[in-house]
């Protein structure tokens, strides 16, 4: 298993920890990013990282893994390939989470759901309550990055696993030090929020 310093140097290397004013897609600004495609870029990293993830959830014996896109694509990709089961993806479709391309599960499955990042857990969240809608038995939600400082919760039957907290500060848009400082936002995520939004 990677330590917490192997990781470190991962991130650092590769620039995907960042410093700045960023706009999550939480819609909590922050002056650190983790921009984890930044470090999934590199196959054999991915690959590295992603195995030590798959590997907190052998046990549990997942037959499918599944990642919200965009973030969580490559993510579940590698894990999926490590444990050697199905890799899925979830879309926002109009603000709702769906399995698409013809992509299902159902009673038979035991769903591992994984993401690169989280600030509030929201698209994991959505993601494991879409597959146990359709039928699937969630066994869990497992993560590169918390960027929550470890106070994201789920709900107590699905195990949640994470490689590294990040314990950054987050705030909303009114209470934002760095926007009374005026310093230039940043919307670095794959979801670009309406202002208000």
């Amino acid at each position: 298993m990677l330590t917490r310093e192997q990781l470190l140097a991962i991130f650092c290397k590769t620039k995907a920890l960042q410093r700045g004013h960023f706009e999550l897609s939480s819609g909590l600004h922050s002056g650190h990013y983790f921009q984890c495609a930044q470090f999934l870029q590199h196959p054999r990293l991915a690959a590295r990282v992603c195995r030590d993830l798959a590997q907190r959830f052998r046990g549990k014996r997942p037959t499918v893994v599944i990642g919200p896109a965009v973030g969580g694509i490559v993510v579940a990709y590698e894990v999926a390939r490590a444990l050697d089961v199905r890799a899925l993806y979830a879309e926002r479709v109009d603000a709702e989470i769906q399995l698409r391309r013809g992509f299902s599960v159902g009673p038979k499955d035991r769903a591992l759901i994984v993401e690169d990042v989280i600030t509030t857990g929201e698209s994991a969240r959505k993601v494991g309550e879409l597959a146990e809608a359709l039928g699937a038995k969630v066994l869990g939600v497992g993560v590169i990055v918390d960027r929550s400082g470890g106070t994201v919760r789920f709900a107590r039957r699905w195990k949640y696993e994470r490689l590294f907290t990040l314990d950054f500060g987050n705030f909303t848009p009114h209470r934002c030090p760095l926007c009374k400082e005026r310093v230039p936002l940043a919307h670095p995520g794959s979801v670009r929020r309406k202002a208000g939004g």
